[in-house]
């Protein structure tokens, strides 16, 4: 068997998520779905994260083997003939032979995540950015997100009764900036929690909106109970961005 990662991008609004769920619509299963009908074998893909219900990855890789030894090579048209075959809302970009133990998801080392907000009416915007109906104070949502980097326990971020072993993340950078239209808050980390990009957030609209203090939005964090922190924003502004691996996989 040979291993291959696959670098796609898809649209989450009509998915419930990455991961395979019974009687559920998700891109994996998708995925997987097309690969076994092109390969002619059962195919089951792995991927770099578990994004949820709604949300969207610009930039996203999976590994899978096969058979195949050749994918690589004739890669053009194999990617047009695998995209004729999954839905519009999934795209594949790329198809790269890899060493045998190469890890879609155990061997990134970091992930980006941007979300993307509005504040004036714009309908090339509402599918893929929240609206923002108020003033914010985007110096003090900074302060607060800069904040985050003293950290590592994200028990108050994280959705509530999940299988993980730990609550820990080192984030390496979390910020807020405008662009054009829109305010983007960016954050990069070795992992994330369930829901942990969407109630940060959140929490941190709660401060641009002097409803909290960044001495409060550290106590948030202290006091590890997601019941303190702001409410999770909608899914459809958030992108998966990035991922980083120790070793080459754009070249």
């Amino acid at each position: 068997m040979f291993r291959y990662f696959l670098q796609l991008s898809y649209d989450g609004s009509e998915f419930h998520g990455w991961q395979v769920q019974h009687n559920a619509n998700t891109v994996q299963a998708a995925l997987d779905k097309a690969l076994t009908t092109y390969l002619h074998e059962h195919v089951e893909t792995v991927g770099a994260g578990r994004t949820d219900t709604g949300v969207h990855a610009s930039f996203f890789v999976a590994h899978f083997d096969c058979s195949d030894s050749d994918l690589e090579k004739n890669q053009t048209t194999h990617l047009y003939k695998l995209n004729s075959i999954l839905p519009k809302s999934i795209s594949l970009q790329k198809i790269k032979k890899m060493h045998a133990d190469a890890n879609a998801r155990f061997d990134a080392v970091s992930r980006t995540y941007c979300y993307y907000m509005h504040q004036t009416k714009n309908p090339f915007l509402q599918k893929y950015s929240a609206p923002l109906n108020a003033n914010i104070n985007m110096d003090l949502m900074n302060e607060a997100a800069k904040k985050l980097l003293d950290y590592t326990d994200f028990t108050s971020f994280s959705k509530l009764h999940t299988d993980v072993k730990t609550n820990n993340c080192n984030i390496a950078e979390a910020f807020w900036y405008k662009q054009n239209e829109q305010l983007i808050f960016k954050i990069t980390a070795n992992r994330f929690l369930r829901n942990m990009v969407r109630a940060i957030v959140g929490t941190l609209l709660e401060v641009g909106r002097n409803r909290i203090t960044v001495s409060d939005f550290c106590k948030i964090i202290e006091q590890k109970n997601r019941c303190l922190a702001g409410k999770s924003v909608a899914a459809k502004g958030l992108f998966l961005v990035d991922i980083k691996y120790p070793y080459q996989i754009n070249d």
